[in-house]
């Protein structure tokens, strides 16, 4: 069944709740199962009782003449593993790498086939079924979202699938709701304004909380919205969660746990540069891209753009630092080596620079793309993750009044962290 055109598909499928002219969303792709498994059950379900039924949907803007339009895809399949069994789904989002129309409707192709050889061979194991999507795709496209439901996946931790999806090198990204639930930056960002900040929240502390507070009360009067329409996203790292380069899925399911408790929407990423995450949050018409950002991760930052593009600092820099885009960053105590503010404190307008970028680095305080937080509590200065993480691994008291009281019971609740 294909709808290629916009009034046939409105016509079949219905408007979408979202917005009139989107049809590449995840809405559409639900209102297309829905439509196409039902009429499959109603016709078919009496005379074939014993038979399992798919249904498969899709619903893809392939790059266009013009290269205005990349290319990007929703796929999902409704199928039966027992015919007296509710269905499930397994609905993906895709990025089409290829740089030809013609390529990309064929990557679309292999990849439908993938998905219901996977779904039928590998519904029992999640993480082969994952790998199975790639099959003859590698560097021609991304899944940067898959969502397992139904009762044969009910067993299984979609968090999970996240990290497996960053992994396995599906994509560079995934992301899941405080539910956990895996989401698309598409679904929830469209025209909307981001806030980010990476840590390793292992565990969430004071400090990071009210950098995050500080950060989205001020990102919020810059970007011009309301704040309903300011998304705070926290992030980590692959390399953050690794030992021996395997990620360990406990840990991280642990510090999801308190993420999610916290209400928050985490990332998982492999990128390892900040202009890479901000690259891929500009492809979906954010508004503005706000970074929280401790005054150390900013002086590794710099140091760091220095280092890697000797020849080539302004080109570097402004990679990063785009218009849209803003750096708030929390401050510091200083150490008996640092030169603090007159503030007192080691901040963004104190940080010392090398000489090559003095005057690039005074041009994004003077424009904005830089900026200090306003209103933190000192009193939480001194906090270090790594104290209350060590604290916490050796039984010591006094942990609890330096994390959130809600991350404080969970870590009692569930010994996280102790061994």
């Amino acid at each position: 069944m294909s709808a290629y055109d916009k009034t046939v598909s409105d016509e079949i499928y219905g408007d979408e709740e979202k917005g009139k002219g989107r049809y590449v969303c995840d809405s559409r792709l639900y209102r297309m199962l829905d439509h196409e498994y039902a009429l499959m059950e109603n016709r078919l379900r009496t005379e074939r009782p014993d038979q399992k039924f798919f249904a498969f949907a899709d619903t893809v803007a392939a790059i266009n003449y013009q290269k205005t339009i990349k290319g990007d895809g929703w796929l999902g399949l409704r199928f039966q593993l027992d015919p007296k069994k509710a269905p499930n789904d397994v609905v993906l989002h895709v990025r089409l790498l290829d740089n030809d129309n013609r390529l990309q409707q064929q990557a679309i192709g292999i990849l439908g086939v993938n998905l219901l050889y996977a779904c039928f061979r590998y519904a029992s194991d999640p993480e082969t079924l994952l790998r199975a999507l790639m099959d003859k795709l590698r560097d021609r496209v991304q899944i940067d979202m898959v969502r397992l439901e139904g009762p044969d996946f009910d067993h299984l931790d979609n968090r999970l699938v996240c990290l497996w999806t960053v992994e396995y090198g599906l994509s560079n990204i995934a992301i899941f709701s405080p539910h956990g639930r895996p989401v698309h930056a598409g679904e929830f960002l469209y025209k909307k304004s981001v806030l980010i900040a990476r840590g390793s929240y292992r565990p969430p502390t004071l400090v990071q909380q009210d950098m995050i507070r500080c950060a989205h009360n001020q990102f919020t009067r810059d970007a011009d919205n309301p704040s309903d329409q300011v998304f705070f996203l926290s992030e980590i790292a692959l390399d953050n969660l690794s030992e021996n380069g395997m990620p360990d899925e406990q840990d991280f399911l642990d510090r999801a746990d308190l993420l999610c408790a916290l209400g928050q929407t985490v990332i998982v990423s492999n990128f390892k540069q900040q202009k890479d995450l901000i690259a891929y949050f500009s492809d979906y018409k954010v508004h503005r891209i706000g970074v929280a950002l401790g005054i150390r991760k900013l002086q590794q930052l710099v140091t760091d753009t220095c280092r890697q593009n000797p020849g080539n600092l302004l080109e570097a820099f402004g990679e990063v630092f785009l218009r849209n885009v803003r750096f708030y960053i929390y401050p510091a105590l200083p150490t008996d080596d640092e030169q603090a503010g007159e503030s007192g404190y080691l901040n963004a307008s104190s940080l010392n620079t090398p000489p090559s970028i003095h005057f690039l680095y005074q041009y994004l305080l003077d424009n904005g793309n830089i900026r200090d937080i306003e209103g933190f509590n000192p009193d939480v200065l001194h906090i270090r993750h790594k104290e209350v993480l060590s604290m916490i691994q050796n039984g010591q008291q006094g942990w609890e009044s330096q994390v959130p009281p809600e991350v404080a019971a969970l870590i009692k609740e569930k010994g996280f962290f102790r061994s």
